[in-house]
């Protein structure tokens, strides 16, 4: 792994802060943008929904583009739709103006995330790929853990408006980030073939100590008009692996959402102080950063698939302890930490084993619908829990639930069928 490897993993794990950030900035300001314009609690649901609702709307329809114009180009178009609707967010005039620019920065974070995670997949070896996938996932916990600070620093002293702003100005400066050292993936360069293709290969290839290429290695010949690219991973060769990734993502953030949504408030309804109930919720993400970098130590020692069926049924059965011991505040927050800790590295190692289900071809359009359909997840997840409390549920009735839909995510990664790629 030479320092471009590096640095372009590193690019990776900042856009995925983005992630982090973006998704809780609305949670962190809800209570302000709730008194300012009086919001009923349906209307505040809304817009917590609405950034989750365009992210799944990037991953669908604007990630299958890194597969025609390059991952790196539309991870720059994305930033430009993102910062943009973090900007045009902190002016927004009302709950209709701010719902819409909440979508319009998922659109834009929804298409970076496939393509960053598919980049540090290619750009790592065999050996450090897990920890590479994974740590870029750590992004997302360090940008919810980050993002509360300064959401609490910057609403104290200049209004919710702020916290926008700074999500805006940090997300743009990304671009030179870049722009500088995140080059082009290797394998698109090799499959598309544009006219400078070849010399913007060697240059890479140059900065990881390679040798140069003279000529751009010959196309297959194409017997007949290619597939779309969602067909193609729809193929009779490709249909199990992405059905199966399709349940293990929704499965798997149904799951994550749920945990990181509804644990602060699901721990006071079952007896604990609002106090603890937030604190609970930090050390969620606390874990989180130090959960999906042990999956990588984990994954360059032994099978990801494995691993991550590991990960799943080990939060299945935090989750189903969980709740039942509210009683001891020590023991619920040791177990908050290591609950974020294991959902954390099972959204992680999701991540990391997608890319290798798929041929370079349709590597992003395979990523970025499994990502999509998580997000579906995602948006289910908070409805289904807020019905359920409503009917009469209890929270340990809840986390019941949402443990064996994890158990389920668990056994879909199990039946995956893995390519070659994971051991290139």
């Amino acid at each position: 792994m030479t320092r471009l490897q590096w640095s372009a993993i590193a690019v990776c794990v900042l856009l995925n802060v983005l992630d982090g950030f973006d998704v809780l900035v609305m949670s962190f300001t809800a209570a302000a943008v709730s008194a300012e314009w009086a919001l009923s609690g349906s209307q505040l649901g809304l817009l917590l929904s609405a950034g989750l609702v365009g992210m799944a709307l990037g991953s669908l329809f604007l990630a299958p583009l890194a597969d025609r114009i390059g991952r790196r180009a539309l991870i720059l178009v994305c930033l430009v739709i993102a910062s943009a609707g973090m900007l045009l967010s902190a002016a927004a005039q009302d709950a209709v103006q701010l719902g819409l620019l909440r979508v319009l920065t998922g659109v834009g974070i929804g298409g970076i995330l496939a393509s960053s995670n598919v980049l540090a997949a290619e750009y790592a070896n065999a050996r450090w790929r897990g920890l590479a996938v994974s740590l870029n996932s750590t992004g997302y916990a360090v940008g919810a853990t980050v993002g509360g600070i300064v959401a609490v620093a910057l609403q104290s002293s200049s209004g919710w408006r702020s916290v926008f702003a700074f999500g805006g100005v940090a997300t743009a400066l990304l671009i030179g980030a870049v722009l500088w050292r995140l080059p082009e993936s290797l394998d698109f360069l090799l499959t598309q073939r544009s006219p400078r293709a070849l010399d913007r290969l060697n240059t890479v290839l140059a900065a990881m100590r390679l040798p140069a290429l003279d000529a751009l290695p010959e196309p297959e010949p194409a017997e007949r008009k290619p597939k779309p690219r969602l067909a193609q991973i729809l193929s009779p060769a490709q249909r199990r692996n992405t059905l199966l990734i399709w349940a293990g993502f929704f499965a798997v953030m149904f799951g994550f959402y749920f945990v990181t949504s509804w644990t602060p408030k699901l721990l006071v309804e079952a007896g604990m102080s609002a106090g603890q109930g937030i604190t609970g919720g930090v050390l969620l993400n606390l874990g989180g950063i130090f959960g999906t970098t042990l999956l990588g130590l984990l994954a360059a020692r032994f099978p990801l698939q494995r691993v991550l069926l590991g990960y799943t049924l080990a939060t299945a059965l935090l989750l189903a302890c969980f709740v039942t011991l509210t009683s001891q505040f020590a023991l619920v927050l040791a177990l908050g930490t290591l609950i974020g800790l294991f959902v954390n590295g099972c959204v992680a190692g999701l991540y990391a084993l997608t890319p290798s289900l798929y041929p370079v071809e349709v590597r992003a359009t395979g990523v970025g619908w499994g990502i999509g359909v998580g997000r579906m997840g995602a948006i289910v997840s908070p409805l289904v829990a807020g019905w359920l409390l409503d009917a009469g549920w209890t929270p340990g009735r809840l986390f019941l639930l949402v443990a064996a839909v994890l158990v389920a995510g668990g056994l879909a990664v199990h039946a995956f069928r893995l390519t070659t790629r994971e051991h290139a």
